[in-house]
């Protein structure tokens, strides 16, 4: 069951929504349903051995500074 972003055509709201199934999310606002679905923001860590075996540590963020933290610093939480 994934949550969704999506933001209303009629009053502009952004909200997520659970979708179980085939139902149809509604705006929580306006009750309407002309939905327009958005990109979610992910962020990710993948950990892999580089050549020579020494640790390589790549990572993505969804905003400029460390999506997993909120010191703004990725070196306090060891992502940078």
């Amino acid at each position: 069951m994934p949550i969704y972003e999506y933001q209303c055509n009629a009053c502009q709201k952004e909200f997520e929504a659970l979708v179980m199934g085939k139902n149809a999310p509604v705006c929580p606002s306006c009750s309407s349903p002309d939905l327009s679905r958005l990109m979610s923001k992910c962020g990710f860590v993948s950990k892999s051995s580089g050549p020579g075996g020494e640790s390589q540590v790549t990572a993505s963020s969804a905003s400029s500074a460390c999506g997993s933290c909120s010191s703004g610093s990725c070196a306090t939480c060891g992502m940078g």
